[in-house]
């Protein structure tokens, strides 16, 4: 008598948000062994922008557990509430996630199925460390919560913060890569200000215990309420604006554009001041976004609402140098320039494309940016994977052919150039019970990342080779894949 052998289950699949839809008999199965860590955490009112702050912990560091400053500013229910925050996200481990943790949890799970299930509902949806604000749907100062679920032996995670307090809304935020502590901040009052957080980084750096919402510091300071920190500098624009950046080549030296097209450099002088210069015009529309050359202390890029890149240099004022008009067919929403290999430059824009430009064909030649109106230089790679307009993008701090993308599709999106679809490595991946890549899936998508919504602005770790800190309307997401 012949026996029929079981019916061998449904092949795993990739499911692409906003593209697939779930069948009444399919699941949606998350696997942890996906991230090598995953931490989810939130202020108390959305932030639109964030910077990670260099620290002085040394890198490029991988070992776990993590410490991690950040410097964000929110985007408050009324223009009084809102403030810049200082992070020091702390013992921050692996939890439930990696192959590793994967195995671990297995294990404890022939054990502990009645704790498990308390924890899951304490833990957030995928068991890994959730940090949050104050309970109840209160408004609160920022608060740690660190879940109880996590890998057998790791230290809670701790959530450390100080805040200083802003007459405004911030659109963006960045930190001095030659000083972290000192920030500057876009506010939606059309003003620009530079913050120096020494004082508090150092009392954070101090910090062992999470910062309490009602602890009082010396001299009965409440550390939970904004800080008055009297600016370095300011300077008030004829209208607010997002595109901000500091030099990596000339310390002090910072960009800032507007949304009426004008664009002022700042210039350290002596006696800790800054000097602001006349406006570079040249843009006929908003200005969305700065980069400065990682390697040339005059020159900087910037893309606008006019679908276009133009590339200055602070010594002519009067117009830019280059302009690549037309560089995307709906307005330029950000751009980042790449440190590792400095010829590249990346865009992304409304119409949800990512291009990828050598800066080798802006200078000269036929079919290359020159004059205004004459015909800009072909991107030499285009993405086209976004469902929505692209709201941050950012090429990898160590490997040149990497970078990150984020959308208002609420997808964050790791792309390497260098990587072409192999068949037989994908059908020998497969044996090991990877999901199958959908035909039509971009070759260089390295990595996609989900469960944000209104997805604003990432940044890769400088120090720590693989992690990425996203925002969004519903909070933080920090995350290390474990194929980066």
């Amino acid at each position: 008598m012949e026996m029929e052998d079981d019916p061998s289950p449904a092949a795993a699949k990739v499911w692409r948000p906003g593209i697939d839809e779930v069948a009444e008999d399919e699941e949606l199965a998350y696997d942890p062994t996906a991230y090598d860590c995953l931490h989810r955490f939130q202020l108390d009112w959305p932030c639109l922008s964030f910077d990670i702050l260099r620290d002085d912990l040394g890198g490029p560091r991988s070992s776990f557990p993590h410490t991690v400053y950040l410097v964000a500013g929110t985007q408050a229910a009324s223009a009084r509430q809102n403030y810049v925050a200082f992070l020091k996200l702390a013992s921050l481990g692996q939890g439930r996630h990696g192959k590793k943790a994967a195995a671990e949890d297995s294990d404890d799970d022939d054990s502990d199925d009645d704790d498990s299930e308390d924890e899951g509902e304490e833990g957030g949806e995928d068991g890994d460390r959730d940090m949050a604000d104050g309970e109840g749907g209160e408004r609160a100062a920022p608060a740690g919560k660190p879940s109880v679920r996590g890998r057998a032996g790791e230290p809670p995670a701790t959530f450390h913060f100080r805040m200083v307090s802003q007459p405004c809304g911030v659109n963006r935020v960045r930190s001095m890569p030659q000083q972290p502590a000192v920030v500057a901040v876009w506010g939606d009052n059309a003003q620009v200000r530079l913050v120096d957080g020494s004082k508090l980084l150092s009392e954070l750096a101090a910090e062992t215990e999470p910062t309490a919402a009602t602890a009082k510091g010396k001299g009965g300071i409440n550390k939970a309420k904004p800080q008055e920190v009297k600016p370095l500098a300011t300077h008030s624009h004829s209208a607010e604006g997002y595109a901000l950046d500091w030099s990596k080549a000339k310390p002090g030296r910072l960009a800032s554009g507007d949304c009426r097209a004008k664009i002022h450099v700042w210039e350290p002088a002596e006696g800790g001041r800054w000097v602001v210069g006349g406006a570079h015009t040249g843009h006929e529309g908003s200005v969305e976004d700065i980069q400065w050359s990682p390697t040339e202390e005059t020159v900087f890029a910037s893309g606008g609402t006019d679908g276009s890149i133009r590339i200055w240099d602070t010594r002519e004022r009067g117009r830019p140098m280059l302009t690549a008009a037309g560089a995307h067919a709906s307005d330029v929403n950000v751009i980042s320039w790449n440190r590792g290999v400095t010829y590249m430059l990346a865009s992304g824009a409304d119409d949800g494309s990512i291009r990828i430009w050598d800066l080798r064909t802006f200078g000269g030649g036929a079919g290359t940016a020159g004059a205004e109106g004459t015909a800009g230089p072909a991107h030499v790679a285009q993405f086209l994977y976004h469902r929505s307009h692209v709201t941050s993008v950012e090429w990898c701090p160590y490997e040149g052919s990497m970078l990150a993308s984020g959308g208002a599709d609420n997808q964050l999106a790791v792309w390497d150039l260098a990587l072409e679809r192999d068949p037989e490595e994908e059908a020998a991946l497969a044996a090991e019970g990877n999901a199958a890549a959908p035909e039509d899936l971009p070759a260089q998508l390295l990595f996609l990342h989900a469960g944000q919504h209104d997805l604003k602005e990432l940044h890769w770790h400088d120090q720590i080779p693989g992690m990425i800190v996203s925002t969004a309307g519903d909070g933080f997401n920090l995350f290390k894949a474990s194929n980066m």
